[in-house]
């Protein structure tokens, strides 16, 4: 016996999909108008009590009412919908005016930059923009809405005369603790991939690392298509997924960036050059929407100055403005 589920793949799905350039993956998918079930249940949402995880396993769960009050140390805030942009909103208001306490560490994990498009193409509050490459911020660019291929849509989101490069990252080939493999270089590694020796880690097309992953591919040669087909290719919707699968061993290997890899505490055991994949330039600039134009301007100088810099240089990122 098997069994089985299908969840609506709807009209809000393909607008998703297209908004990320992938319109043409999308399928419609229902179950049979005729569908007979052996049960049905029907979910008050509005009854649920909110659940928690306890330490250490991530079925220990408690209802929130029997945790009681408990000092908090640490707190990561991401959604498992990909830091979706309703999500983090949600906390940024129960944060708004509130401080943190200097007892407690605070990190968000935010999404891709090609999630990140999508929000401001769909009407998100936003004062300043970073992406990890050109292209997201190119189809928000105004002097360049004449460009079909870089700005498609003809979109002026930002603000005149404020766009800068502002970083530059590198994109590194990282390897579990131990380096289990002996994966030693990009050159050896398209030998292992052809071969099926490996287990290799990438982003999706849709999100900078996965762009800059595809140019590399195609420096060597590799057709990404055959490689997945071998099953020797997995994908992450942001790079983030890409180095927690590296970080956890699911992998042999994965296409990050230095940053990345320093963050986590993983091997870089090669750099590709700018040849391989070009440079990995982020740029920034203040939205033409922003409620707070002159607070943003003011937030991109600091971005851009001496104290920041030194900040950017301690995580593997090289200041360019």
């Amino acid at each position: 016996m098997a069994a089985t589920s299908i969840f609506p793949s709807d009209e809000a799905t393909r607008k998703f999909l297209e908004a990320q350039g992938r319109g043409d993956v999308w399928v419609p998918l229902a179950s049979d108008p005729d569908a007979e079930y052996d049960e049905e249940y029907t979910v008050d949402l509005s009854a649920l009590e909110p659940l928690a995880a306890m330490p250490h396993m991530p079925d220990n769960v408690k209802k929130v009412t029997e945790i009681g009050e408990i000092p908090i140390n640490q707190c990561c805030i991401g959604s498992c919908t990909n830091s979706s942009y309703y999500d983090i909103m949600k906390v940024a208001a129960i944060l708004k005016g509130k401080t943190v306490d200097p007892n407690v560490s605070l990190t968000f994990n935010f999404a891709s930059s090609g999630d990140l498009l999508s929000q401001i193409r769909e009407g998100a509050d936003c004062d300043v923009f970073i992406s990890a490459a050109p292209k997201q911020m190119n189809a928000l660019d105004g002097s360049l809405k004449d460009d079909a291929d870089k700005n498609p849509d003809g979109l002026d989101e930002l603000l005149d005369g404020t766009r800068i490069d502002l970083l530059e990252n590198k994109v590194v080939l990282a390897v579990p603790e131990g380096n289990p493999k002996g994966i030693e270089s990009f050159d050896k590694l398209a030998d292992q991939l052809g071969a099926g020796e490996v287990f290799l880690a990438i982003g999706n097309s849709d999100v900078p690392v996965g762009q800059y992953t595809r140019k590399i591919f195609a420096h060597y040669g590799m057709d990404e298509q055959s490689l997945a087909d071998a099953g020797v290719l997995t994908y992450g919707s942001n790079v983030k997924e890409v180095t927690t699968q590296v970080s956890e061993g699911a992998v042999d290997c994965g296409i990050i960036y230095a940053t990345d890899a320093y963050s986590a505490g993983l091997e870089s055991v090669d750099e590709a050059t700018a040849d391989m994949c070009g440079q990995v330039i982020y740029p920034a600039a203040v939205l033409r929407n922003s409620a707070h134009p002159d607070e943003a301007k003011a937030f991109l100088d600091y971005l851009t100055g001496e104290d920041a810099g030194r900040v950017f240089e301690s995580v593997g990122f090289t200041p360019l403005a």
